[in-house]
């Protein structure tokens, strides 16, 4: 099997056009992150661990390493868009993989709802006279129109979003460092917290909303038919899209820790402010609503253009109506009537709240890691794969999946139920597409290069 070699999926004229290399995988996958997500959930996280965000962040980094070498597994063998319901598909069959695609949806769909939720609530603090209803319908327009114009808009825009983020967080990371020399510091405190929320389990409480900063590999994947060499490249750029953004989230978080250890925050939505004020005082706090307001730009602007992949994939392949959702603008090459149908969910920001809005995104991004673990499992340790590794195949993913299924049980009860009646939504659409089980639903045939 030769790395040259690209599996289509067979059964259209259209394809996506494959215009993208390594650089711009890495940094698609980094901003779909956004380098400083680790504040959309920064108050939340800190007040369910006791101040031990960092901690939480080398949990969740640990799980989410062996997750994204499933996804590399994946993904050199079947360089197909679609991420996790692609790859259950071809492990499972066309049910099985509809579940995992339906699960997916969840997060996919709501990371640029919070994206929107997040600008709307900096800006209107930034400018208390506009509403903040006002700079969600903008953004939601201007990210929708560059998406429509195709996948070279959001890279360009992509490069120069991190450009700004790594400024910052050069600014952040030496004001940080001068405020620290002050006086004493606990350095062992972003590790084993203030002691008001003791014992692992709210560590694994906080680790498992963190999910959602590490979406951004998995929204590689989703790229795949568009990159000139996916068999080399998307697998790379995986795998260093989740080490620079762990390393990354667990710096941030650690030295956030330190300006202001504890736990409490006058306001837990917006604790950053108050940690931008300490550390640089309203000049910084200044400069970090405009980095994070462009970061939150350069995330929805990713997060839609891969949720729409991931729709544009489920139509072709029937799932959802095909004529409507399985089709590209012939002028653009993109799927414009899935971007258009994200736009319109995206208005869900306007009354949604933040904390349960981030842990419904990670409940929809652990069950899709469990199922590409799992499919590592069956195509390539159960299958019949001519190049089967026991360590590679076998003990990575059963890791990655022990890891996101502790996760996945550490999630409030209220995440959980909204999250399992999602699902319910699916088994009953799945119910009806194939006339009570009788039948399979329809796919495209991903096949195997030899």
């Amino acid at each position: 099997m030769t790395s040259n070699t690209h599996s289509t999926p067979a059964g259209g004229d259209e394809q996506l056009r494959r215009v993208l290399g390594l650089p711009a995988l890495v940094f698609f996958g980094l901003v779909y992150m956004v380098p400083l997500t680790i504040f959309t959930t920064y108050g939340i996280v800190t007040e369910t661990t006791g101040g031990r965000t960092a901690g939480a962040y080398l949990v969740t980094l640990a799980a989410m390493l062996f997750t994204a070498a499933s996804y590399g597994i994946m993904v050199k063998r079947y360089p197909v868009a679609g991420s996790a319901y692609s790859y259950t598909n071809i492990a499972f069959g066309p049910n099985v993989g509809f579940l995992a695609g339906w699960s997916l949806l969840l997060d996919y769909l709501f990371l640029p709802m919070i994206n929107y939720l997040l600008i709307g609530l900096f800006l209107n603090i930034a400018f208390p006279a506009v509403p903040a209803w006002v700079f969600v319908l903008g953004s939601i327009a201007l990210v929708t129109v560059l998406n429509v114009m195709g996948i070279r808009s959001v890279a360009k825009a992509s490069n120069l979003i991190v450009g700004a983020q790594v400024i910052f967080i050069g600014v952040f990371v030496a004001l940080s460092c001068n405020s620290l020399t002050s006086g004493p510091v606990d350095w062992l405190s972003p590790l084993i917290g203030d002691g008001s929320k003791p014992g692992f389990d709210p560590m694994m409480a906080g680790a498992a909303v963190l999910c959602l900063s590490f979406l951004g590999f998995d929204a590689v994947s989703t790229l795949a038919e568009e990159t000139r060499d996916a068999r080399r490249d998307v697998p790379r750029a995986i795998m260093l899209t989740t080490l620079a953004a762990g390393a990354l989230f667990t710096l941030l978080a650690y030295l956030s820790q330190l300006v202001i250890p504890g736990s409490h925050f006058e306001n837990t939505d917006a604790a950053a402010n108050e940690v931008m004020l300490k550390v640089g005082g309203q000049f910084l706090a200044n400069f970090f609503t405009a980095a994070y307001v462009a970061g939150s730009l350069g995330s929805a602007l990713a997060s839609q253009a891969a949720v729409s992949r991931i729709i544009y994939s489920m139509g072709r392949d029937k799932l959802l109506p095909e004529r409507f959702f399985g089709s590209l603008s012939p002028r653009f090459g993109t799927p414009i009537n899935a971007t258009l149908l994200v736009s319109l969910v995206s208005l869900i920001a306007l009354v949604i709240n933040l904390e349960t809005l981030a842990s419904l995104i990670s409940f929809g991004a652990l069950v899709a890691f469990s199922a590409v673990n799992m499919a590592v499992l069956r195509t390539h340790l159960l299958g019949k794969a001519q190049d089967r590794n026991v360590l590679l195949h076998g003990l990575v993913p059963l890791v990655g999946l022990g890891l996101t299924l502790w996760l996945w049980t550490s999630l409030s009860s209220l995440t959980l139920s909204i999250g399992l009646g999602w699902f319910a939504i699916g088994v009953v659409y799945l119910l009806v597409l194939t006339g009570g089980f009788r039948r399979n639903v329809k796919v495209a045939d991903f096949s195997e290069a030899g």
